[in-house]
């Protein structure tokens, strides 16, 4: 017996909860980490990366609830400056933050849910936009379990 993906385990639940539920913006409450790596097309141009990554920030006041309300905490980003050599060829990394995994699946959308009422044309028309332009993405969710702070050092 093969162990489901995590993939087919959010199917089975949209399946099981229906996708007004499922995308609500106070189900499964807490921060929700969203990591996305690009690497970039061969053919992609300087000023095309440099799209890529504006259109990307301009996701936390362009992601809205049908309300009109936003619902991203934060989005990050940088370059690849790692010289561990474990970088697979990943140039461009993302940390978007949300509140809920609801939040984190009308975002996110497609593959899970498919049906346009519940997730975010704006995420959707982004994801279109990139996919000349970048040629292996890699995208990593986790609920925030702890959180540790820089304390100051004592004088």
């Amino acid at each position: 017996m093969t162990t489901p993906t995590q993939l087919q385990i959010l199917q089975a639940t949209l399946a099981k909860i229906g996708p007004e539920v499922f995308t609500a913006e106070d189900y499964n409450p807490g921060l929700i980490r969203h990591i996305v790596l690009f690497q970039y097309a061969p053919d992609a141009t300087v000023e095309q990366c440099g799209q890529v990554v504006e259109r990307f920030l301009a996701l936390v006041d362009a992601c809205r609830r049908k309300s009109g309300a936003r619902y991203l905490i934060s989005v990050e980003t940088g370059v690849q400056t790692s010289g561990e050599g474990a970088d697979k060829g990943l140039n461009q990394g993302f940390i978007v933050t949300l509140k809920s995994e609801g939040d984190r699946n009308y975002y996110v959308g497609t593959p899970v849910v498919v049906d346009p009422a519940y997730y975010d044309p704006a995420h959707q028309a982004y994801k279109d936009f990139i996919k000349p332009l970048v040629s292996n993405v890699l995208v990593f969710d986790f609920p925030v379990e702890q959180q540790t702070y820089l304390r100051a050092s004592p004088a």
